[in-house]
């Protein structure tokens, strides 16, 4: 059965194409120039008219979609770490250029600005909740791979069950890289069940939580990208845990944990 609305649409396209035709055969435009000509036009077929236009424009609209878009290979974000123009370049187009990926067709979504506080008094506070919701958007919607972050973000991504046990994760993907690796990995918990909405009921009720140690983040200080860069904090690696693109994961996290020289943007 046609809904509604395509019927609709399919109807004013229809009466607009009669319109348009009826304005085509017009003998009045022959006699009229100027300004009356164009009262003319847009007291008859102003609505024809309108209906074209706007029809074209979803047209081109979708055709300049179709020829502009790229996959996304891997997203990528930063939380709480502000970026320069040199480190963004690194963590996006330098990963492109290392894996050899046709940056014509594909990219890798990088987030920024993204950032969570429980600081009143940080001067980035007013921006928790809106990167939160996001944050928990991009998750949901399998749109979040990777996450460098500092220990407040690495806590309370590690508290929440969104990381991986990396233990578990490399060894099983890559067990040559883990034991590279596994000096560096760094241990946080994972809330598996607290009181805390009996708290929002009962005051007098102090916070308890079951919770499990695992190693869900890798320590980059030693990352040649992130020594460039000159953070004072410590920068965390965590993979996301529902993340469906494994094989690109572990690509980014060779590219970024190698001790090789970081390439350089070109307009840096």
């Amino acid at each position: 059965m046609k809904s509604e609305g395509n019927f609709s649409l399919k109807a004013a396209l229809a009466s607009a194409g009669e319109r348009l035709a009826i304005l085509l055969k017009d003998d009045n435009l022959n006699t009229l120039h100027g300004r009356k000509k164009i009262g003319h036009i847009l007291a008859y077929y102003k609505f024809p008219l309108f209906i074209l236009c706007l029809f074209l424009y979803f047209i081109g609209y979708n055709i300049y979609g179709h020829i502009t878009h790229k996959d996304v290979v891997l997203y990528a974000a930063l939380v709480n770490v502000a970026a320069g123009e040199d480190l963004t370049w690194q963590l996006r187009e330098g990963f492109m250029a290392y894996a050899g990926t046709d940056m014509s067709k594909n990219e890798l979504k990088l987030y920024t600005d993204l950032y969570l506080t429980d600081d009143e008094l940080n001067a980035y506070h007013e921006y928790t909740y809106a990167s939160r919701m996001k944050i928990l958007a991009s998750i949901e919607g399998k749109q979040m791979d990777i996450v460098l972050m500092n220990r407040e973000a690495f806590d309370a991504f590690s508290q929440n069950g969104y990381l991986h046990d990396l233990d578990s994760f490399l060894s099983a993907e890559d067990p040559d890289l883990y034991r590279a690796l596994e000096p560096s990995l760094v241990s946080n918990i994972v809330i598996l069940e607290d009181n805390a909405d009996d708290m929002a009921l009962d005051d007098s009720l102090s916070y308890s939580a079951l919770t499990q140690e695992h190693r869900f983040g890798l320590n980059l200080s030693e990352s040649p990208y992130v020594e460039q860069a000159g953070f004072g904090d410590t920068v965390y690696l965590g993979i996301v845990a529902n993340t469906p693109r494994t094989e690109a994961v572990m690509a980014y996290l060779r590219y970024l944990a190698g001790d090789r020289a970081p390439l350089s943007c070109p307009d840096a």
